[in-house]
């Protein structure tokens, strides 16, 4: 093993309740050393104690043998630390080279030195693989993956001695991660160490050098990564064994919810033709930027149908969805990818998320909200998607990941929504929580809801949807019926409208 650069003896630190019981870790030079565990079980605490973002109430870090206890992030970064969080840190209306420099703008003559600055970042770009792009231009027009590794570009424009991935590949696609990957082993090579979050098993089998599982807050296991098996590290993960999703069979004929025909935006989809069920799974595949999320935004009213028609399936009227206000109202629910940004009040608590689009059901005379009756339904909800939390009035930002993707879903349960528009639900989020949702969409879609996923990976798509259609450059390419698809044909329908081939 490498020689040690960061070294953590029981450490400890507690919230409402305990979060890290006496944590110990050892991360070494260069060597990529993957943290791995449920949502919850103190994954990013860790991290946020060496970064200086919080302190710890027990124990001591040690960098190269000297005391680590940074009072800020700036400390930390002065220290040689760069964390790359799953929330992005940067500005959408400035260029690329202005978020990649924002900290250390070139001047001349006390103004900005454009020219050196895109000279600048034109580098740092070839150096990260993405030549492609022009520094000048707003970092709001690269996809959400371009966006990530921007983001990882510019902390490691700095010295680097330790650098944090949390959930780095989640919003990457397959390109960008073979990106991402080859300049892990560029800085690792170059004796950096870094500490690498992931709950892709099969990312952290192929560039971790080592794994550590928390569960509860404590380390159960350090291993080499040769020398554990996947069922262990997800054994370890939680001391019980990942049921599988409930098999799904092929759905018989239902009657659809919502027919769009010939549906159109200004900016990217094109002539979109799709029917959405009840009483089924329906998938949207496709490449980052294909216009999956797009869609979902169209029918929810969030982006304005510039042609074709959205129309009721009952009873073939269209229906004038001209915003999320009109989509809820007629029964749409959608989860965006974003939860954080889009999907939640981080600084509310769980009650008010939950009951956020319902509070007209606890309204009583003079406009007075039942507190009672509003307390018991969201109690009711969070046992039944077994939300962990201390209590209902606790801040949603305090909660995993999972937890608060949970809380974004109990919002149009308790709405009783019939169609449910999910943007990447998994996304981020431990395999045993991933799991409970499978089963809870599979549930919903027995009790007749219409449900329409947007994923990025494959596996959940094919175990889950009984129809999956394929977004290819703002098109519809294609459409499988389950047990027609392949993961070939899929991918050959995702790239369609790239090459100029018609997939089958």
């Amino acid at each position: 093993m490498s020689a040690s650069l960061l070294s953590i003896n029981d450490l400890h630190k507690s919230y409402a309740v305990p979060v890290l019981r006496g944590v110990d870790l050892d991360f070494a030079k260069s060597e990529v050393h993957a943290l791995v565990g449920a949502n919850g079980a103190g994954k990013t605490t860790i991290c946020n104690i060496i970064c200086g973002i919080t302190d710890a109430d027990g124990g001591e870090m040690q960098m190269s043998g000297v005391v680590h206890e940074p009072s800020s992030m700036r400390d930390a970064e002065r220290a040689g630390i760069r964390i790359v969080m799953q929330e992005f840190n940067l500005i959408g209306n400035l260029s690329v080279a202005e978020n990649l420099f924002f900290r250390s703008l070139p001047q001349r003559y006390g103004l900005i030195d454009f020219n050196s600055l895109f000279d600048d970042a034109s580098v740092v770009l070839h150096d990260m693989g993405m030549d492609s792009i022009d520094p000048r231009v707003p970092l709001r027009s690269l996809g959400i993956g371009l966006q990530q590794l921007i983001e990882i570009a510019r902390e490691l424009i700095q010295p680097c001695r330790l650098l944090i991935l949390d959930e780095p590949t989640a919003a990457l696609t397959d390109p960008q991660i073979e990106l991402l990957f080859e300049k892990i082993e560029s800085i690792k090579a170059g004796g950096t160490a870094i500490i690498y979050i992931s709950h892709r098993v099969d990312e952290i089998r192929r560039i971790a050098d080592r794994v550590s599982v928390l569960r509860d807050g404590e380390t159960v296991i350090s291993a080499v990564v040769a020398e554990i098996t996947t069922d262990e590290i997800v054994r370890r993960m939680a001391d019980k064994l990942v049921k599988p999703p409930v098999e799904r069979r092929a759905a018989t004929q239902r009657s659809s919810a919502l027919v769009v025909r010939e549906l159109g935006t200004r900016d990217l989809l094109k002539n979109i033709n799709l029917d959405i069920r009840f009483g089924e799974i329906l998938g949207i595949a496709g490449l980052v930027g294909s216009g999956r999320t797009e869609l979902l935004r169209a029918i929810y009213g969030a982006d304005k149908i510039d042609s074709g028609c959205i129309r009721s399936g009952e009873t073939s009227e269209p229906i004038n969805l001209k915003s999320p206000m009109d989509a809820v109202a007629y029964g749409i629910g959608l989860i965006p990818e974003d939860r954080k940004q889009q999907g939640l009040l981080l600084e509310q608590s769980v009650k008010a998320n939950v009951t956020l689009s319902s509070l007209h059901l606890f309204s009583r005379l003079g406009g007075w909200v039942d507190t009672s009756a509003e307390q018991e339904a969201v109690e009711s909800y969070r046992k039944l998607l077994d939300i962990k939390c201390d209590n209902i009035v606790q801040i949603v930002r305090q909660l995993s990941g999972g937890n608060q993707q949970k809380v974004s879903i109990a919002r149009w349960l308790l709405r009783d929504c019939r169609i449910l528009l999910f943007d990447e639900p998994t996304r981020g989020i431990d395999i045993h929580t991933k799991m409970a949702i499978y089963n809870l969409l599979i549930d919903l879609a027995r009790q007749g809801k219409a449900i329409v996923i947007v994923s990025s990976e494959s596996r959940e798509l094919t175990d889950l949807c009984d129809r999956i259609v394929v977004m290819s450059n703002g098109q519809l390419s294609a459409t499988f019926d389950r047990g027609e698809w392949t993961a070939e044909k899929i991918m050959a329908a995702s790239f369609s409208a790239y090459v100029g081939d018609n997939a089958a």
